[in-house]
């Protein structure tokens, strides 16, 4: 029987689309994009609402009339990424292409998209919060870091309070200088951190969690290669020229509005495809984040000096 392969296609990319969600560590930001506005493309609008704040009551007229205005603001996806791979007819026969394929998509996902999307993210939360004046510039050491953490949690808390949720985003290095800290172990506590249909356990101090974050990801700025300039045929992603390590970066857990989308994933036949007698698999993304202006104010970040 003729393998489908467009309800395949649309399969994977659902399985794709789960797999990015619960396998980033910024997937959890993806759940704020719930009121986000897509309909495919690389545009997505985003509601933003404003509204009078407070007036004196009036005994004679009553109530001051404020006004509220629900707008959506337009949004492109900077991120368009794309890659293809043929898979020979005489090496994957119609009985096992679609575990072949399900195999060589996922694990592309998993260690090249993934880890690409977590580093744009970081990066650009980093560049959002220095340019908003929110950074701190800081070389780990066990002697003071729960003092430098603790002040910048702080620092957050006072521009949104209390009751805020927070996510401590942490390079794993600079976790690892944390943990050796004298005092950490009396405010270090384990909390419930949920990313899609995933919970996990996590370090968390007096109930904000603590998100390990492989180092590679953790850094000010990318490259992200064209796939087709010379020294950049491989594509992939690498720190720009400059970029130096984030230690941590604080931020309320509704602030980063993320969007990723496998739009749209395309497989052909042998038969269908013009340039070889072979499977093609195309694969590409669209994928972004924004911070709102008025959760901005709460985004920081904590990097090392500049060498």
């Amino acid at each position: 029987m003729p393998i489908n392969t467009l309800a395949m296609a649309t399969l994977f990319q659902q399985q794709l689309d789960k797999q990015m969600l619960e396998g980033a560590t910024s997937g959890w930001m993806e759940a704020n994009a719930g009121q986000v506005k897509y309909s495919g493309g690389s545009e997505v609008k985003i509601p933003k609402m404003t509204m009078d704040g407070l007036a004196n009551y009036d005994r004679d007229k009553g109530y001051t009339q404020g006004g509220v205005t629900l707008a959506y603001e337009t949004k492109t996806m900077t991120q368009d990424r794309n890659r293809k791979f043929q898979l020979d007819r005489i090496d994957v026969d119609e009985s096992n292409f679609i575990a072949t394929a399900a195999n060589v998509t996922t694990e592309f996902q998993r260690l090249n998209v993934i880890p690409e999307v977590d580093a744009y993210r970081y990066s650009k939360l980093a560049a959002l919060a220095a340019g908003a004046s929110h950074k701190m510039e800081y070389t780990p050491a066990a002697t003071d870091i729960l003092a430098k953490l603790l002040a910048d949690i702080s620092t957050v808390q006072d521009a949104v309070g209390e009751s805020e949720p927070l996510v401590i985003m942490m390079s794993i290095p600079t976790a690892t200088v944390l943990a050796q800290s004298d005092k950490i172990e009396k405010i270090l506590d384990t909390t419930q951190f949920t990313q899609g249909s995933i919970q996990t356990k996590v370090r968390s101090i007096d109930g904000t969690p603590i998100l390990r974050i492989p180092s590679a990801r953790m850094k000010t700025a990318y490259v992200f290669n064209d796939g087709t300039t010379a020294g950049q045929a491989a594509g992939g992603f690498a720190p720009a020229s400059g970029a130096v390590d984030v230690n941590w970066i604080i931020s309320p857990r509704r602030a980063p509005i993320a969007i990723s989308k496998t739009d749209t994933m395309k497989i052909f036949d042998p038969s269908t495809n013009q340039n070889a007698d072979a499977w093609l698999i195309e694969y590409r993304k669209f994928h972004d984040l924004w911070v709102a202006d008025n959760q901005l104010a709460a985004v920081w970040v904590n990097q090392k000096p500049a060498s």
